[in-house]
């Protein structure tokens, strides 16, 4: 069912991780997975890959959707609940179309019906691990934008979301009752603790934290901009 990779490796930091209840379909898996450069981990149940913790960057999970306890739908479940970025491809031998996808709607990168050629897995896993390592990054990304929202002032808060909006000081100053003057200091303090080069760099920093933009009485109004 599993054939050996003849291809080069794509790097030894690549983890793949491997859960199903088939002790003989684990043991092909890891054939198939080593024979292309990778490592591989297994786990007999969603269980026991819950019961550790698996912080690797590299690395993406190949899953049975059958399985005793947690099936393979509701380790996803859990996964996604949880936010944790790795990448799924789904194995099975009792696949339908619904299961196919709710799975793909959940985020999976691939669902493979048993028995399946070697390189069509090792060619989702590529794809799965590079999605992984996406999504780690801009989960880190999300976390050092919001270490230095939290470093900002109510004030420069209120002047975050409504800047985002595209009002410019003169409004913003309108909309909190401010001198513009103050306003433009307050601007400038968030711009530097943001480190955003421009606007346009604090509204995708907005949309990353999922920060509201304030309603104002300016958007909209004639001569806004």
């Amino acid at each position: 069912m599993f054939e050996p990779s003849r291809e080069a490796p794509p790097g030894s930091a690549t983890t793949v991780f491997v859960v199903d209840d088939e002790d003989t379909v684990r043991k092909a898996l890891v054939r198939l997975i080593r024979s292309a450069g990778m490592t591989a981990r297994t786990f007999p149940t969603a269980e026991a890959f819950l019961a550790e913790s698996h912080a690797v960057p590299a690395s993406c999970l190949v899953l049975d959707v059958r399985l005793p306890g947690l099936n393979g739908l509701q380790l996803q479940e859990a996964l996604n609940r949880k936010g944790y970025p790795i990448a799924i491809i789904f194995i099975t031998g009792h696949g339908d179309v619904p299961t196919s996808v709710r799975a793909m709607k959940a985020g999976a990168v691939d669902f493979l019906q048993k028995p399946f050629a070697g390189h069509d897995l090792l060619d989702a896993i590529r794809r799965a691990v590079g999605r992984t390592r996406d999504a780690v990054a801009k989960q880190a990304e999300t976390a050092e934008i919001q270490r230095r929202y939290d470093t900002l002032t109510p004030r420069e808060r209120e002047v975050f979301s409504l800047v985002v909006t595209g009002l410019l000081n003169k409004q913003v100053a309108g909309e909190l009752g401010a001198a513009e003057k103050t306003i433009k200091i307050h601007r400038g303090r968030v711009m530097a603790k943001m480190q955003a080069p421009s606007v346009a760099d604090l509204v995708r920093m907005a949309g990353l934290l999922g920060v509201p933009p304030q309603t104002s009485a300016f958007r909209g109004a004639p001569g806004a901009s």
